[in-house]
């Protein structure tokens, strides 16, 4: 009784509008920030390297670089605080946790991107259109 009743609370506050994306990929967390009266959206930008499970306490990190230095920031994942989240490149990866980027620097800690198979048909379309041409 106790454990629905709470389930009951928190599906008020799960978000509907979820973006969907994986450990791996490259996103743009649009976050609200609030400085005294006024509130602006400032973007982040990196690697999602953690997801964690659960319903309303559900998590993702993500990992940049600022600078020469890494920055990380934990998002979670039904906060009305962020605006929307972008999927920028989607990562070709075969582990849930991706902590050894730590220790990589530069080209090293890049990772691979994964290949959509319409979106290189589609490529590969215009360009044999424009060897056509010319």
């Amino acid at each position: 009784m106790r454990r629905s009743l709470i389930q009951h609370v928190e599906n008020k506050f799960l978000r509907q509008d979820l973006t969907q994306f994986r450990t791996g990929d490259s996103v743009r967390v649009h976050w609200k920030v609030k400085e005294g009266e006024k509130e602006r959206v400032q973007a982040f930008e990196g690697v999602v390297i953690r997801k964690t499970k659960g319903t309303n306490r559900a998590t993702f990190t993500v990992r940049k670089m600022s600078f020469g230095v890494g920055v990380e920031r934990i998002f979670p994942i039904h906060s009305p605080r962020y605006e929307k989240i972008e999927v920028l490149t989607r990562g070709d990866v075969n582990r849930k946790r991706l902590f050894y980027l730590r220790d990589l620097k530069g080209k090293a800690s890049r990772v691979d991107v994964q290949v959509d198979p319409e979106r290189a048909a589609k490529k590969a379309a215009k360009l044999a259109a424009a060897a056509a041409q010319g």
